[in-house]
């Protein structure tokens, strides 16, 4: 959530942070602002709306010259989404500006304290709080920008990753991060400043990650100095080599990035196991697995902690765990696990998983594991992200980015990494016979080709949509590996086209939800033929006998389902754990059209950021 973008060097600072806040926007925003330092003075333009608006505005408000400038698409938290409360914010000089991503928790004291000091607030916002508490500092202590940066830091609690400009020393933006991912491009004689390296990546393929608890003051003809928040020890930065290219984050001709992402999974589900999986010698080789196989095997118990997709994705692994593995597994949500004093042992494993790698209730369930002896193994996407680094170890998905707001082929790398590791332990504790296991390596080998031919019916899937895009509420269901597909795609179209929609196991519709059938109301059925197949066709008696719209997710070949359904999708046929892979597919497509269709913003939906890095 919300978007930080700087630059400070030789070039015009102002379509580097124009542009960065453009592909900044698929974090999920409602209003956006710009601030510009011309060698005399700040120019500052901000807008409730999108970064389109911003530019209509602000190139008919101020110039557009200078070599230095900061930007942001903010996510409201306090204050409502206007033009009063977007960033960037000055102090009540007009010294300072800042940027600010994150929760300020104690803001409403240090408020009240800065009004008894004279300062006056025009926002109702956290950060023009922090930004005049920063020039209190400053001013009381007689310091420089830096230090009073650090100093009133440490008078904050919350989550923030902050970019600080002064007019009065305009060779330098000070930045610092806790809880919110902040990166550092480094280019010849100039700095990039992002909140991820998606707007700089075509200047340079060098950054730095500010680790939780660092601020850095970036200078140019200088090497960035790195401190430590709150004890002020110098901390020697290491630069990545990214390994991110501009096309992986454009469009590629698709209308959405959405669309593009649900295309790219047969390739990126490839990419995930590719030199893990080696069907040929009959092995799984993953660094994180292998160097802690010990733990992972004598693990009474394995909790998974995760939000949204990720929940889902979990869900489907307890499945395939218990199954293959026959360890216990819980799923957990992360903003329920860490306030709920939960038991954990230190024979626990504790998987978490996150796409952005930098969801704040996850990042505080790890720490609350940490602390009480778990041992802690991430799954994400992002190299190098929070969740990554405060793990005990771990795995990426190598998804690539993923930039629509609806996860799609983080979801399908997600299962495909955690059913690598559940096939590696099965393998090692032999829960499933050598035959098996090789046997399931060759299928989850073909599950690419799979996806692409369930892709195959996407004209189909949108006849189908075109049909039901003005229903007002959605059913679906789906038992054993696949009811967390059910509830998956309930969210999807909830997320993208706003329809009411739930997600049910298929046999507890007839505890309450049955009820709501009516020749009204699509029901989703997921029908493969491995997986309690006859039970989910008497389910679907019940519906067509109460007059439900039926929409069957069924093997292809199936007879059955295609004589009660109103509509059938079919997909290729599979190992039973391995059919979420594919049976999403048709589910992603399903809630895009119908979005689309409802002209809705399929990349952007109202209310929601693609990395949720506050509680």
């Amino acid at each position: 959530m919300c978007g930080i973008v700087g630059y400070i060097g030789h070039r015009e600072a102002y379509p580097i942070v124009i542009k960065g806040l453009k592909r900044l926007e698929y974090r999920g925003y409602d209003s956006a602002g710009i601030a510009l330092y011309d060698g005399n003075d700040i120019k500052l333009s901000k807008t409730k709306g999108k970064v389109a608006d911003l530019e209509e505005k602000l190139e008919n408000e101020i110039s557009i010259d200078g070599n230095i400038g900061i930007g942001h698409t903010r996510w409201a938290t306090h204050g409502v989404p206007n033009d009063v409360n977007s960033h960037p914010h000055y102090s009540n000089s007009g010294n300072l500006v800042i940027i600010h991503n994150g929760i300020i928790e104690n803001y409403d004291a240090l408020r009240k304290e800065l009004t008894k000091r004279g300062y006056t607030f025009t926002s109702e916002t956290d950060t023009e709080v922090l930004v005049n508490l920063i020039e209190d500092v400053k001013t009381k202590e007689n310091v420089k920008l830096g230090k009073a940066v650090q100093i009133a830091l440490n008078q904050t609690v919350g989550a923030y990753a902050i970019a600080v400009f002064d007019r009065q020393k305009p060779d330098e933006i000070v930045v610092a991060r806790l809880g919110s991912p902040l990166a550092i491009g480094v280019g010849d004689d100039e700095f990039f400043i992002a909140s991820d390296a998606s707007p700089f990546i075509e200047y340079t393929n060098n950054a730095i990650y500010l680790e939780d608890g660092e601020m850095a003051i970036v200078r140019r003809g200088k090497k960035i100095k790195v401190r430590n928040i709150q004890d002020d020890s110098l901390v020697e930065p290491y630069l990545q080599e990214l390994q991110i290219n501009l096309e992986q984050i454009e469009k590629g001709g698709y209308d959405h990035f959405m669309l593009k992402e649900i295309y790219e999974q047969p390739n990126a589900i490839s990419d995930t196991y590719r030199g893990r999986m080696r069907v040929a010698e009959g092995i799984i080789k993953m660094a994180g697995i292998d160097d802690n196989l010990a733990k992972l095997l004598n693990a009474k118990r394995i909790i998974i902690i995760a939000c949204g997709t990720s929940w889902h994705a979990g869900l489907v692994a307890e499945y395939i765990f218990e199954e293959l593995v026959r360890i216990p597994v819980e799923v957990e949500y992360a903003s329920e696990f860490r306030y709920r004093n939960p038991v954990i042992h230190q024979d626990d494993v504790v998987i978490a998983i996150s796409q952005s790698g930098e969801t704040a209730d996850t990042m505080a369930a790890i720490k609350l594991a940490k602390e009480n002896g778990a041992f802690v193994f991430g799954v994400c996407n992002v190299v190098g992200s929070s969740i990554s680094r405060e793990s005990h170890a771990g795995a990426y998905t190598h998804a690539g980015p993923e930039i629509g707001v609806a996860s799609t082929k983080a979801f399908t790398t997600q299962i495909t990494v955690l059913s690598l590791i559940a096939l590696k332990l099965a393998e090692r504790k032999g829960t499933i016979s050598n035959s098996d296991f090789f046997y399931y390596l060759q299928e989850l080998e073909r599950i690419p080709e799979k996806v692409k031919q369930a892709l195959e019916v996407n004209d189909h899937i949108k006849t189908i949509a075109e049909t039901y895009k003005d229903a007002k509420n959605f059913l679906y269901l789906g038992r054993g590996f696949n009811f967390p597909v059910a509830l998956e795609g309930a969210l999807k179209l909830k997320e993208i086209s706003y329809i009411h929609a739930e997600g049910y196991p298929a046999a507890e519709m007839k505890h309450g939800p049955i009820a709501l059938i009516d020749e009204h109301m699509p029901v989703v059925v997921i029908a493969t033929k491995k997986g309690h197949y006859e039970k989910v066709v008497s389910n679907i008696q019940e519906i067509k006998s109460r007059k439900g719209k039926i929409i069957g997710i069924v093997t292809e070949g199936d007879t059955s389902v295609k004589e009660l359904a109103d509509h059938v999708i079919e997909i290729p046929e599979t190992e039973e754990f391995l059919t979420p892979l594919l049976t999403t597919i048709p589910l992603q497509l399903l809630s895009y059209h119908i979005a689309v269709m409802l002209e809705k913003n399929v990349d952007q939906p109202r209310n929601l950021a693609k990395s949720v890095t506050v509680e």
